[in-house]
């Protein structure tokens, strides 16, 4: 799975047709009554009204679906940014979380237009398979809240700590199940309409005719409301509001991009087409921006709906605009007929994306994989469910990081030849930085060698301070033993290196006509040294 970070033309664009406008339409639709259970559920995580989470549903789904880096991706409140909020709305209340969504889509747009997204690409293929698997457990496990009584916070089922009632328990079970048969089926049959689409409308149709009991959007929370507003956050102007939001906005932005930009590489990969990470990075940050002005909680990239819009066959940002539409035009028009939906419907489709989002391949090659690898996979993955996702990416690349470190400083060896001049010639295999400097001064005889000795860097490159300082210090070795060292084949980057160091790095540096072409100097190579 390969990180892609900027826009490139898809190779063949898809036309505007009826039926492409049509597919896409049912996408939408599909997604918005997929939105309703989730905005509503996390508005309740974080301690607010539901509406300020489909307020925000709207408006980022709307601005990103229409700016946004990644046709097909969905954007919309999620509850890693939820689970962070609540501490916030809980000390200082939701007008305090209003200024730190603007503050965040500040530091959004900033990072966009500095064109950091790039550094996703830092992010390698386990650390990917980790996060896809997390998520797909964290999707899983925010579902079962449904299955269990109502907690105090409210009616979504979060936080209750009781199963339903066996006989309300099992019709929910059974209609979870009919609906993850219909959408398992349905493609077989036919594609006219999208499957979750058709599962919702017929679990719908099959509760409401024959009165069974269960329950329905309504008893979550009442989606009816107006258009949203413009609202100027009612918070003090001075540097203690700053000092308060401030942490807050910097974790809300780097959770929401991260969460972004990953659900934007994985989307590449399934559509086979790519997006542009900076521009992705603007168009959440503008849209949060306009929901924090508009009394919504802010958002990011979900990647449970991306799934069921991208496997509805959605590939244009028509979905996704559709989708924020549909979205609005319920809280406004329908929520009377949306609130009558039963949530075992919606659990289902999302049970349905869980299994098409876990990387059922990650457990097969575990076996096959560079144990490195498969500890990082499994590390993300718990880190994610236990933890956030920012935390888990960030554990993730570190652990890549060092374990590659860790394999680039066990494999530095040199060849050791002799040159036409008589001199004893060290030719490094292998990069030179921290992580390789014990094993660099190992490769050295600084006793036993000639007068004049020479290290080729021709296979190598001086990477860091630390790798200068090694140079100094075998310099060091070599100038209490009455006897020179010289440096050769040093790349331009290790020449600046080395004049930025000065006086620090006193060592003869011997000059190449051509750094471009290959110089036979004559060395006779006899035998390979390795630490």
């Amino acid at each position: 799975m390969s990180a892609r970070a900027e826009a490139i033309p898809n190779p063949t664009p898809i036309k505007l047709t009826p039926n492409r406008i049509k597919i896409e339409l049912l996408a939408g639709l599909t997604v918005a009554l997929a939105l309703v259970p989730e905005a509503v559920a996390f508005a309740f995580v974080a301690g607010v009204n539901p509406l300020v989470g489909l307020y925000a549903a709207f408006f980022v789904g709307l601005i990103t679906a229409v700016f946004g880096g990644r046709p097909g991706m969905i954007s919309g409140a999620t509850g890693a940014l939820a689970v962070v909020m609540v501490h916030l709305v809980a000390e200082h209340g939701v007008e305090y979380l209003f200024a730190t969504v603007v503050l965040m889509g500040i530091i959004q747009v900033v990072v966009g237009l500095l064109r950091w997204g790039k550094f996703i690409r830092m992010v390698p293929h386990p650390v990917m398979l980790g996060f896809v698997n997390g998520l797909a457990i964290v999707i899983f496990l925010a579902q079962l809240g449904q299955f269990k009584l109502a907690g105090e916070g409210g009616g979504h089922g979060i936080g209750g700590g009781e199963w339903l009632p066996v006989p309300e328990l099992a019709v929910m079970l059974g209609l979870v199940g009919l609906t993850m048969l219909i959408i398992w089926l349905l493609p077989k049959v036919t594609k006219i309409i999208p499957a979750p689409l058709a599962a919702i409308l017929a679990v719908s149709a099959i509760v409401i005719g024959l009165g069974l009991e269960t329950r329905s959007v309504g008893d979550l929370a009442s989606i009816s409301g107006g258009l949203p507003e413009f609202h100027i956050p009612m918070v003090p102007l001075n540097l203690e509001t700053l000092e308060i939001i401030l942490p807050y906005s910097i974790i809300l932005a780097a959770i929401g991009l991260i969460e972004s930009l990953l659900t934007l590489n994985l989307v590449s990969e399934m559509t086979d087409t790519r997006g542009g990470a900076s521009k992705e990075c603007v168009a959440q940050g503008a849209s949060n921006i306009v929901t924090g002005f508009f009394g919504g909680m802010g958002g990011c990239a979900m990647i449970g709906q991306s799934m069921i819009n991208v496997k509805s066959g959605a590939r244009m940002r028509i979905a996704g605009i559709a989708a924020a539409l549909f979205l609005l035009s319920f809280i406004l028009f329908a929520a009377p007929l949306i609130e009558q939906i039963p949530v075992a419907a919606l659990v289902g489709v999302m049970f349905m994306v869980v299994i098409g989002t876990f990387a059922w391949r990650s457990i097969k090659i575990m076996h096959k994989i560079p144990l490195n690898d498969a500890i990082v996979i499994i590390t993300v993955t718990l880190v994610t469910v236990f933890s956030d996702l920012a935390v888990a990416v960030v554990v993730g690349v570190i652990m890549s990081a060092l374990s590659y470190a860790w394999n680039a400083a066990s494999r530095i060896h040199a060849g050791v030849g002799i040159s036409k001049e008589g001199w004893k010639v060290y030719r490094i295999e292998g990069p030179l930085f921290f992580g390789s400097t014990t094993g660099f001064a190992d490769l050295f005889d600084p006793q036993n060698d000639p007068e004049d000795v020479v290290v080729d860097f021709i296979n190598s490159r001086v990477v860091d301070h630390s790798g200068l300082e090694a140079i100094d210090a075998l310099a060091a070795k070599y100038k209490a033993a009455g006897k020179k060292l010289h440096l050769r084949h040093l790349s331009p980057a290790c020449v600046k290196l080395l004049e930025k160091a000065g006086d620090m790095v006193e060592i003869s540096v011997l000059e190449d006509p051509d750094y471009d072409v290959a110089v036979d100097y004559g060395d006779a190579f006899k035998r390979k040294i390795e630490t």
